[in-house]
């Protein structure tokens, strides 16, 4: 067996559990920093060698990968296929980034046992396939928060309403299409739960409070790796897009394009950082699933090539707040607090992930802003108008925001506050990200646009069952979604790059 053809996601898995254990028996906080940066490292590098096995170690004409056999899920169980493969690493990369940012004052409060316990669920979560099983680690994905908010003695009642009303929805949507077992179209009240449950999730409004609650009560490193990754992004894709009707896409469509606004006008006004965050999340969440309601070609390959540029862009964005918070304390956005001279670095940071998250020319979210915003209006040119009037709002809460903290009167300290070794790292790794995916933005779009067809192949499979007398397609398929050009979205790409 090659070396690349080696079960790393499983490793990967196996590393983050090993780590979870290992650290949660050391009392020491320091020395549980440190092991647990070594297994986020070792996961990471884990999580590159799985994807690059994916796009390399096999043959490019090999869809399922079935050489890449995992011993000890499952290969149809947990497994790389081409929309998990740039998600996997990605998380992995922002738990590691994240662990090896935490400032020393911060390491009492960042808990690595469950940072690297929720990090063995993410990445099992992020490769899974089977259905059951991705309820059941969406479900389990929302026990360690609870026991962060429960350590640090903070109120728990908004959160567990929320999450408990997101995971009965969900277990009760899809046992209804767990019992239409794929011989006939799953029954209109099982896709409308399973569309609540997907919407309470990613905290639309006006299920959006749990949210900003979140953030207000639980530390700031865990609180952005538990929205970043956009989890019930991923359980739309996997368990609602394909099965769900066109006017349930259109009903999460509508209530997110509404969030997008909203979020994005809250986040203008807001006069906490975290509460800017938390908005800025929302608001692209909710961009996100968007292009997913849409289901063609255009707008899911900007949707999900927009998901992954919120990872990385949110994520440095995060890190380049809780570095500021480290040596500022909660910052607020109500005066000026010109921060500038005494971190230029962290200014630069702040200000071109800021900008990456809104689609600025040059960075990695500029193509898939374009993307969503052109599919955006050939649908309607109201949906376009709203799509770009949120990314308007957002750019100017990160300029705002930005004036705010670092312009203006001077802060005097005596105190070195600038950045720190390995704090430069994590966020100019981010920065390398986000500039490496603007100016060569070919390779990643090309990923996204065969994960969109992918999912509109399946999508076209469950239709079928619903729409059975449907025209037939010279090769017997039944075509029932509209398809673009599978060069267009690429091509698109190509000439916005130049």
């Amino acid at each position: 067996m090659r070396f690349l053809e080696l079960p790393w996601l499983d490793f990967s898995i196996a590393a983050t559990l090993i780590g979870a254990l290992w650290v949660s028996l050391v009392r020491e906080p320091y020395r549980a920093a440190r092991m647990g940066l070594v297994f986020t490292g070792i996961a990471f590098v884990f999580a590159f060698l799985a994807w690059l096995g994916y796009y390399v170690g096999v043959e490019a004409d090999s869809i399922s990968r079935s050489s890449l056999e995992p011993y000890i899920f499952g290969r149809e169980v947990l497994v790389l296929d081409e929309l998990s493969a740039p998600l996997v690493p990605a998380v992995a990369l922002l738990h590691f980034l994240t662990a090896l940012a935490t400032p020393r004052n911060k390491m009492r409060r960042f808990s690595n046992s469950w940072s690297l316990a929720s990090e063995a669920i993410r990445l099992a979560m992020f490769s899974c396939k089977a259905s059951w099983l991705l309820v059941g680690l969406l479900a389990i994905c929302t026990v360690p928060p609870y026991f962060e908010l429960k350590n640090r003695v903070r109120p728990t009642r908004v959160y567990v309403l929320h999450m408990g009303l997101f995971v009965g929805l969900m277990v009760a949507g899809w046992t209804g299409v767990a019992a239409s077992a794929g011989r006939s179209a799953p029954p209109t009240w099982a896709t409308v739960l399973l569309m609540a449950a997907i919407l309470v999730r990613c905290g639309t409004v006006p299920a959006h409070c749990w949210v900003t609650d979140w953030f207000e009560h639980t530390s700031f490193g865990i609180a952005m790796l538990f929205v970043t990754p956009l989890a019930g992004v991923y359980a739309a894709v996997r368990l609602v897009l394909p099965i769900a009707p066109d006017w349930v896409l259109q009903s999460i469509g509508l209530a997110s394009l509404v969030t997008a606004v909203y979020a994005a006008g809250m986040a203008v006004i807001q006069r906490d950082c975290r509460r800017l965050f938390a908005n800025l999340f929302l608001s692209h969440a909710s961009l996100v699933l968007v292009g997913l309601e849409l289901h063609t070609e255009m707008s899911l390959t900007g949707s999900l090539c927009l998901w992954f540029s919120v990872i990385l862009s949110l994520g440095g964005f995060g890190l380049t707040i809780r570095a500021m918070e480290a040596r500022f304390g909660r910052l607020s956005l109500a005066e000026y607090q010109g921060l500038y001279q005494h971190s230029p670095a962290l200014a630069v940071c702040f200000l071109l992930t800021g900008l990456a998250c809104v689609g600025f020319p040059g960075t990695l979210g500029f193509i898939s802003t374009e993307l969503l915003v052109d599919s955006a209006v050939e649908v309607s040119p109201y949906v376009g108008i709203a799509v770009v009037s949120a990314a308007a709002l957002n750019g100017i809460a990160v300029v705002r925001a930005y004036l705010l903290i670092f312009t203006g009167a001077r802060h005097h300290s005596t105190v070195l506050l600038g950045i720190g070794d390995r704090e430069r790292f994590a966020v100019l790794t981010f920065s390398a990200l986000i500039l490496g995916g603007g100016f060569f933005p070919q390779p990643g779009v090309s990923t996204r646009h065969r994960a969109a067809a992918t999912i509109l192949a399946e999508r076209r499979k469950w239709s079928a069952l619903s729409a059975p007398d449907s025209a037939a397609m010279p090769d017997g398929r039944t075509e029932l979604v509209p398809a673009l050009p599978a060069t267009m979205p690429v091509a698109a790409a190509t000439g916005i790059a130049r």
